[in-house]
């Protein structure tokens, strides 16, 4: 099995986002999680699934969010020193990492995919929602896309949303963790959303994205991606006019299913089926989001074995989904 979206921070990059966003609630909170920085404490998380691989990326918050450019290079370079120097002393568990990206500098998120990538080892790239409140759809940020198109790896979108987003207009915080539970789905629907009427699968047909959570919101909202407002109104009911005043001439539902999305749905045995059914099993992938569950990781990882085992489909799509597509998008071979 090849869970393709697990986060690890490295003690140091830690202890450097801590120096750096002192006040950070969620940092403090990481410090009660030692499988999420403590690579000990991981693999024997993992003890209880024999033959469980993961991909390692860094979590929350995004580098661009602590500091200037410059400081958001260096720390993305200290990552990702860090995740590939784990995954040469432990390949049999973490046989790959996904690299962490400055992208508030795009020349640098460059030098740093062709750095890890090509002197690391690294076998994708992690970006966010969004890059400092900038959509990763602007213009600005295509040279990412290409050049990870050229070197054949997947780009993975976490969502990052925090408190400050309010949830009304009239209020200056999120309540009730809105921001956490329907706030982050939501911002990578809007980000998948973006890009696809950015028109990036038309110039890059071979781009690989993956989206965590099973794609946010997409999948339960399929219906109403093929039928925009309006279009409700202009008696077409095969033609969206915002798709193609965007020259986009492809099906819009068609389009959202050439992303690849990841099981990490906090053991939702019904939500991960209804992410199946719109991505099918050769664009769903397992993923788990560990170590963030109450226990370290562990029941998402059950939760998510449990929730592909629960699918109306064959073993071979089983396997696919548990651990083939995701070697081939990463470019790992076959499983020993």
């Amino acid at each position: 099995m090849l869970d393709v979206f697990s986060h690890f921070t490295p003690r140091p990059v830690l202890d450097e986002f801590q120096r750096l966003a002192p006040g950070l609630p969620a940092l403090a909170a990481f410090e009660r999680l030692p499988q999420l920085w403590d690579i000990a404490a991981r693999i024997e998380s993992l003890e209880p699934f024999d033959g469980l691989q993961q991909i390692l990326n860094v979590g929350n918050p995004p580098v661009d969010a602590l500091g200037s450019p410059d400081v958001a290079a260096a720390l993305a370079r200290r990552a990702n020193d860090e995740l590939a120097a784990i995954v040469d002393r432990h390949a049999d568990r973490f046989p790959g990492f996904t690299a962490c990206l400055p992208m508030s500098d795009v020349d640098a998120a460059l030098d740093e995919i062709d750095r890890s990538v090509l002197q690391l080892g690294a076998r994708g790239v992690q970006i966010y929602s969004n890059v400092n409140g900038v959509p990763p759809s602007a213009p600005e940020f295509r040279p990412v896309f290409r050049r990870m198109a050229e070197l054949d790896l997947p780009i993975l979108i976490h969502p990052y949303r925090g408190p400050q987003v309010p949830d009304f207009p009239t209020e200056s915080f999120s309540e009730g963790e809105v921001w956490f539970t329907f706030g982050w789905p939501y911002d990578t629907t809007a980000c998948a959303a973006r890009l696809v009427h950015s028109g990036l699968f038309t110039e890059l047909p071979d781009v690989k994205i993956v989206l965590h959570h099973m794609g946010g919101m997409i999948p339960f909202f399929a219906g109403r991606i093929g039928l925009g407002f309006e279009q409700i109104f202009g008696g077409d009911p095969h033609l969206n006019p915002v798709a193609a005043r965007a020259g986009i001439v492809e099906p819009l539902p068609e389009l959202f299913r050439r992303f690849w999305a990841d099981t990490a749905l906090n053991g939702s045995c019904a939500a991960v089926r209804c992410g199946h059914d719109f991505f099918g099993s050769s664009r769903s992938l397992f993923g788990t989001d560990a170590p963030f569950s109450t226990d370290g990781g562990p029941t998402f990882v059950q939760g998510a074995i449990d929730a592909i085992a629960a699918l109306p489909i064959d073993e071979e799509e089983r396997r696919q989904i548990l651990d083939e597509n995701g070697r081939t998008l990463f470019g790992l071979g076959t499983a020993a």
